[in-house]
């Protein structure tokens, strides 16, 4: 049975686990194909952090800084990364080797669109991003490349697919390299390591940014049509947030549907990044979401068709990062196309919502609190009566069939009882997500409110 499985950047940093849980557990390392993130931090070094914003190599580029230093430090940071994989049985020399002429060749392409940069005669975003590539590529190829090295000493046959397009100058899209790196291998006689980044003519970053790994893993195995497309991450997909609930008040979801992963991504619980799901949903590959460091447990198999059998909430989650906007005009009560100008100030400044509601003179939004630019209040209260912004959190039960009498009474009911006050409400038709918007001090006590209300039926 072919899989395509990926392997997240914390899990790869804990390789001895990926080699007993992953590589050798079950039938064995061949038929299968692993696409690799960067070992932890290893990105935020080259980029900037994901979570902190701290910058990176990158940051001196786009801050016209020498930025040569703070590469060779990263080098040095790889190379003593190195070390710890020595006793798995990495050869320290062939890696450190492959690694710093990996850097150096980066060296060479970022000098050169420097220097383009510096010139004033082109765009500056084109090249900018093109560097943001060169960079991104480097921790991917670096994992990659010390894990075919490590199985190979131990005897177990390994391909490196090297996706990065380092020494490879064809104008390829992202499928044609996939579909052209793949193309005639015998996946029942090695197991291939593939690099979580794609060089392609469109720029996987450009669209995707740091969600790119989760974008090649899902282009590969729809090249290649497996049985099952699987995702290592270090914990489960569970019911709501362990932090939260408590280890003991959640489990495992076990089994979902599409629709519920992208209503889980829209409030930032990635099961997967969504535009890697969508090619995965429609070529009908399911996906199984493991824990790395329980390799027994089956994990949470996420398909097309599947619809829980019996009423019931899947997943109880949320996010604290999001303000709520409303928008108050009495012109727009029965005002054909008022939603439309309202919706074309977001639209103007890239800026998504993720809730909506209205009455008859206001409107509502929830947006992520990043999103909250200084422009889109001063557009907006230039063309509105009264704009009101507060601070805000969102907490959802969703599941794929939670349409039952009573659910959203019991809900509010477990919401009140904990004094937790809805600032606003709502769910679509198909009631595969209930949203409910409250107080950003209160989301802790919400997640524990709706979670003990909901847990014996989940």
């Amino acid at each position: 049975m072919l899989t395509v499985e990926k392997i997240g950047g914390t899990s790869m940093t804990a390789f001895a686990d990926v080699l007993q849980n992953i590589i050798l557990h079950g039938a064995g390392p061949y038929n299968r194909i692993l696409v690799v993130s960067a070992y932890a931090n290893v990105t935020n070094w080259l980029l900037e952090n994901k979570k902190t914003g701290a910058p990176g190599v990158y940051h001196h580029i786009t801050q016209g800084q020498e930025f040569r230093a703070a590469l060779q430090e990263v080098l040095a940071k790889l190379q003593e990364l190195n070390k710890a994989y020595a006793p798995l049985g990495l050869d320290l020399a062939v890696a450190d080797a492959f690694i710093a002429g990996r850097i150096q060749q980066a060296h060479t392409y970022l000098d050169s669109l420097v220097s383009v940069l510096a010139s004033g005669y082109v765009n500056s975003y084109n090249i900018l991003q093109a560097a943001r590539e060169i960079l991104a590529s480097i921790g991917e190829a670096h994992s990659a490349f010390n894990s075919v090295n490590i199985l190979q000493n131990k005897g177990i046959k390994a391909t490196l697919v090297d996706l990065s397009g380092f020494d490879d100058a064809r104008p390829l899209t992202i499928d044609e390299r996939i579909r052209d790196a793949f193309g005639g291998i015998d996946f029942a006689t090695t197991i291939c390591i593939a690099t979580g980044y794609t060089k392609g003519t469109e720029g996987i970053m450009r669209e995707f940014d740091r969600g790119y790994s989760e974008v090649t893993f899902s282009k590969i195995a729809v090249a290649v049509q497996p049985q099952e497309a699987i995702i290592h991450k270090e914990y489960h997909l569970c019911s709501a947030d362990p932090n939260l609930v408590g280890i003991d008040h959640c489990h495992p979801v076990g089994f979902t549907n599409y629709d519920v992963a992208d209503q889980l991504a829209d409030v930032g619980m990635e099961a997967i990044h969504p535009k890697a799901s969508k090619p995965l949903e429609i070529n009908a590959i399911d996906l199984r979401i493991k824990n790395t460091f329980e390799p027994e447990h089956p994990g949470t198999l996420i398909t097309r068709d599947y619809v829980s059998p019996s009423t019931r909430v899947e997943v109880i989650t949320g996010t604290e990062k999001v303000v709520i906007i409303d928008i108050y005009d009495p012109l727009m009560v029965g005002e054909p196309g008022f939603d439309l100008h309202l919706m074309q100030a977001f639209y103007d400044l890239g800026v998504s919502y993720i809730f909506k509601a209205t009455s008859a003179n206001s409107i509502s939004l929830v947006i992520w609190q990043k999103d909250l630019l200084p422009q889109l209040i001063e557009t907006l209260e230039a063309k509105y009566e009264k704009v009101t912004v507060e601070n805000a959190a969102l907490v959802c039960l969703i599941g794929s069939n939670i349409d039952r009498a009573g659910l959203l009474a019991q809900a509010a009911g477990a919401l009140a009882e904990a004094g937790i006050n809805i600032k606003s409400a709502g769910f679509a038709l198909r009631k595969v997500n209930i949203q409910f918007v409250v107080g950003r001090e209160e989301y802790k006590a919400a997640i524990i409110a709706l979670n003990k209300s909901f847990e014996r039926t989940i």
